[in-house]
Order: structure tokens, then C-alpha cells, then sequence
């Protein structure tokens, strides 16, 4: 298992100091924004040459998700996550982590009344992925469909409905992503959801309970690595959090070490 980091607000604006910090901190790999990948390729290509941190991912940098309630956002999300997928080809990554949609509508909040029905909300995620995995398909690359939680999405909270949409659309191209945020939230039991979905599942982020670094909550990331070793997984560990402290930087760093101590 490898280590990954999305950006952090400390690390370095500029692409190749950037890239160069990241493998002074011990990852191997840097999930990077899909709008940023897009505009700067080259530069990118470049720095991954100089420095051996590949880029293993993308995630956001694309407005419009797949699960819009807007058919003109939705085909949007569409065309830029087709370049990003292009885009990752093109710099040797692997794939795009996407969401059904993120903070626009829930359950668990007024009004509590969808304005789309269920049978409709699948219909258009199906429509999206089947057009996305396609692309991947033709570009060498992953789709990595996320779960989030309630309180940030209506369709798509735990693994298994990830897998469904998956398996009942004969999807090839398009993986799960593990999310230990969400997952702590949605799962009856994090690492039995790890087990159970082991195929399907090639991407992980990280975060606490709280959403923030690693090891400062109440995770047990110690008994999920078992599970994820135990499982053959040979994939990236991605961290995607918020980092709280009086020094983000130092704490940032205090994380790292925790989880390379575990691995």
C-alpha cells in the first residue's frame, strides 16, 4: 500500500515546488485537481519527470456532477471530466474519483423532499457512468465512484449501492472508492465493508471521524490496514482532510508519520 496526498492551503503554489515538497513529506503519489491537471499538462508531465511523484488521481475540478438536477449542468460535468480523464492519460494517472453529487440535496434536511424521484436519480447516474466508463475505456483510465454520506448526498451513501450501479450496468472501467469519512458514518461496520467489497474497491481516502488528519480521532486505521493487507489491496491511500492544530503543517506532518508507523 502507498501513500497519496490531495493539496493542502501549506503546501507550495508553484507546480514543480509543489510536486517536489510532496515527495520531501514521503508520498508517492499526488491526487490533484482535475481543472488544475487540465490547464497545466504539461508543466505537470514535466514535474512528474523530475521528481518520480506520479499522479495517480484526480478529484473536483469540474462543475456539474453526474447526478445534476440540471440537465445542462449534468452534460457539462460530463465534457470536463471527459478531458480529465484525457488529461490523466495523457500524464500516466489513473483515474477520477466522482461522487453522484456532492451538497445538493439530502434527506436529512428540510425541505426533505427530493425533487426528482428515486427511479429517475438512478436513471441518470446509470446514464452518466455507462457514458463516463466508456470514455475510460478508450482512455486507458478509472472512474472511481464515491459514496458520501446523508448529510451530503441522497443517492449514493454506502458501498453497496456503489456496487450496484456498477454491476447492473455491466460497468468495466468503473471502480469504488473507499471513503473512511463516509464510510464511518454509512457502514454498519467499516472493516467488514472493506472485506466484503474488496474487489471493487481500488481507491481509498483517508480522513478521521471529524474529517480532519488522520490519527486525531477516533478511527481504528490500524485494524482497516490489516483488512486492506489481508485483502491483497496494492492500491493508493489517499489523504483527503482538513487539518486542525495550531500548526497545520507540523500536524500534517505528526499524521503522516502516524500512518507510515502502520502500514
Amino acid at each position: 500500500m502507498k501513500l497519496a496526498t490531495q493539496n493542502q492551503e501549506f503546501f507550495p503554489e508553484d507546480i514543480l515546488e509543489k510536486f517536489k515538497y510532496i515527495k520531501s513529506l514521503g508520498f508517492e503519489a499526488f491526487e490533484i485537481d482535475g481543472k488544475l491537471l487540465v490547464e497545466n499538462k504539461d508543466e505537470i508531465k514535466q514535474a512528474i519527470q523530475k521528481t518520480g511523484i506520479g499522479v495517480h488521481a484526480a478529484c473536483g475540478g469540474y462543475h456539474g456532477w453526474i447526478g445534476d438536477f440540471s440537465e445542462a449542468k449534468r452534460q457539462n460535468g460530463l465534457r470536463e471530466i471527459t478531458e480529465i480523464l484525457q488529461s490523466l492519460q495523457y500524464v500516466g494517472g489513473e483515474g477520477i474519483v466522482v461522487p453522484a453529487a456532492w451538497g445538493m440535496f439530502t434527506y436529512r434536511l428540510p425541505p426533505m423532499e427530493a425533487p426528482r424521484s428515486q427511479e429517475e436519480d438512478w436513471r441518470v447516474v446509470s446514464d452518466s457512468l455507462v457514458q463516463l466508463d466508456k470514455v475510460a475505456r478508450e482512455t486507458e483510465t478509472t472512474v472511481f465512484l464515491e459514496p458520501l454520506n446523508r448529510y451530503q448526498d441522497h443517492m449514493i451513501n454506502k458501498v453497496e449501492t456503489a456496487r450496484e450501479y456498477i454491476e447492473q450496468n455491466k460497468l468495466r472501467n468503473t471502480k469504488i472508492i473507499g471513503d473512511f469519512y463516509h464510510m464511518n458514518i454509512e457502514e454498519d461496520n467499516l472493516v467488514e465493508s472493506l472485506k466484503a467489497h474488496k474487489d471493487l474497491m481500488t481507491h481509498i481516502h483517508l480522513a478521521d471521524n471529524h474529517r480532519h488528519q488522520p490519527g486525531s480521532g477516533s478511527i481504528n486505521f490500524r485494524q482497516c490496514f490489516e483488512q486492506l493487507k489481508e485483502n491483497g489491496y496494492q492500491g493508493f491511500l489517499t489523504i483527503e482532510c482538513r487539518v486542525r492544530g495550531e500548526n497545520p503543517e507540523e500536524e500534517y506532518k505528526r499524521s503522516i508519520d502516524f500512518l507510515q508507523s502502520i502500514l
